[in-house]
């Protein structure tokens, strides 16, 4: 899959502060026309840093305020989650026993860095395929329905998966959320398995947090 280049203008886009929902005139204080703001919320939704949902507003991915240099090794994650198809058979943990039992793939972000790092309780499972469509028919052969609510995520293999705790690592990253300590967890434990030119930057009173619970974990 070919990856959407990064044009070095929308680093400006990282001005804007971080907040839920934003709006167009929300990127006035960028100083740029009104066409480039529309031009750079166009190249983000490519990239999969923003959506756009109801009316002019938009959403953006926490992972935006990484650093610049970071952007290009996030792509693959990004794009992947754009694609992602969701489904569901009764939403709950039989759900994730089911699907693993007949994909075959990479899994990724929750369930693969709980085994890692035992932080949180995991709920989505997301999984890299290499046929997105074959994983859908066979999960759908099994009563599973596609939407959004679903807690199985097929995700389309992007990019190239070499250091498997590298990617589950930026995809976290990628994701944001609940995911961004996932993360943390992951350079803490194994910093050492992760390039130095691929790390994060994270509030401190995450860290900190992060820290204290994984000390606190039951030594074996």
């Amino acid at each position: 899959m070919t990856m959407t280049p990064i044009n070095p203008e929308l680093a400006v886009a990282q001005t804007i502060g971080e907040k839920p929902v934003y709006r167009a005139s929300d990127f006035d204080k960028v100083g740029k026309s009104r066409p480039t703001v529309y031009r750079i919320l166009r190249q983000l939704r490519d990239l999969g840093f923003a959506e756009q949902v109801k009316g002019g507003y938009y959403t953006i991915r926490s992972c935006l305020f990484q650093p610049f240099s970071l952007w290009t090794n996030l792509l693959p994650s990004l794009q992947a989650m754009k694609e992602a198809r969701y489904f569901g058979l009764s939403y709950n943990e039989n759900d994730v026993k089911v699907a693993r039992e007949i994909l075959e793939g990479i899994v990724t972000l929750d369930y693969r860095a709980y085994e890692l790092t035992q932080l949180q309780a995991p709920h989505l499972f997301s999984i890299y395929v290499d046929n997105t469509a074959m994983a859908a028919k066979m999960l759908k052969a099994k009563g599973f329905s596609e939407g959004a609510k679903g807690r199985v995520a097929v995700l389309p293999q992007t990019g190239r998966i070499e250091n498997e705790i590298q990617r589950v690592y930026l995809d976290c990253i990628a994701y944001g959320g609940r995911s961004m300590l996932d993360a943390i967890a992951l350079e803490v434990l194994h910093r050492e398995e992760l390039d130095l030119h691929v790390r994060g930057s994270f509030k401190a009173e995450d860290v900190l947090k992060v820290r204290e619970e994984l000390a606190a974990q039951p030594k074996t």
